[in-house]
């Protein structure tokens, strides 16, 4: 196989990869990810030790260990767009022999668990609850770029919920690692589905100032149902872990911390703590 150009995987002069500034030594097999840099340390203050510290744009990396488990717990920042970032170089230092820039023969698993706030899209989804991500809806347009194998019935799902809300072009649709989520969701988090947005107010269906393109988009998807599958809850990372989970041969599962219903407009008085035991509830089960 062909070297792998200066241009394509760039590297820093000390041979870590561009972004997250990391060297395959610094990640462990376990990676939990956060999008907000504050959150890396909501997770490592629990951590018996912490071994390794980076700090680089919005990409800050903790590695230490957690009732002796070592775990790497590195921020994303907001979208699928720095989740492609992510996972690529993340992968990259797991598969790629960074030195003779050829993959390697034989090719790392990783187990990868995001952390992150969303809102509820159903009424009974309480404020405060904990969700873990079963099929993820991509509402953005990264996986154009991309070939995502999809099975017959995501895709079945895909044309149908286009069909349903009228979008002038059709989401993806990909399910995560039932592995994780039987290991993590336990019996006291919510199994669901859920949509990942290309932004936070209009693709959410929020109205500020600005006139929204699709005023029943929130309504569509509070209402759409296939069988018993419903759509939980919005966000805007899991469709990229899920679907690059599945391209790369990673686990990958998300695990949503419910700060809002946005059927009852309602939002929590302490969305800190909801997110605080989440962290704590992933550690104990990874």
């Amino acid at each position: 196989m062909a070297k792998i150009s200066e241009t394509d995987l760039v590297l820093n002069p000390d041979g870590s990869v561009y972004h997250l500034n990391l060297l395959p030594k610094n990640i462990s097999d376990t990676i939990i990810a956060v999008g907000d840099p504050s959150r890396v340390y909501m997770v490592s203050q629990h951590f018996d030790e912490v071994e390794f510290e980076m700090n680089k744009r919005e990409f800050i990396t903790h590695v230490g260990k957690y009732k002796g488990k070592r775990i790497t717990v590195i921020s994303t920042g907001i979208g699928t767009d720095n989740v492609e970032i992510f996972l690529t170089e993340l992968d990259a230092l797991a598969n790629i022999d960074l030195k003779t820039r050829e993959p390697k023969a034989r090719k790392k698993k990783l187990k990868i668990i995001r952390i992150g706030t969303s809102g509820a899209l159903q009424e009974d989804i309480p404020v405060g609850s904990h969700l873990v991500s079963d099929y993820a809806v991509g509402l953005d347009n990264l996986m154009n770029f991309y070939d995502l194998p999809m099975d017959d019935f995501e895709a079945g799902l895909a044309h149908d919920i286009q069909k349903k809300t009228g979008l002038p072009f059709m989401p993806y649709v990909v399910r995560g690692s039932e592995l994780l989520r039987d290991q993590i969701g336990g019996t006291d988090m919510i199994k669901g589905n859920t949509v990942t947005c290309p932004g936070f107010y209009a693709p959410q269906g929020r109205i500020l100032r600005l006139p929204i393109r699709y005023p029943k988009l929130l309504e569509d998807l509070n209402y759409y149902n296939k069988g018993d599958l419903w759509l939980t809850n919005f966000e805007m990372e899991t469709s990229a872990y899920y679907a690059f989970g599945r391209m790369m041969g990673h686990e990958m599962l998300s695990a949503n911390a419910i700060i809002a219903n946005r059927i009852k407009t309602k939002f929590s008085k302490d969305p800190h703590k909801i997110v605080e035991s989440l962290v704590k509830k992933v550690l104990d089960r990874v």
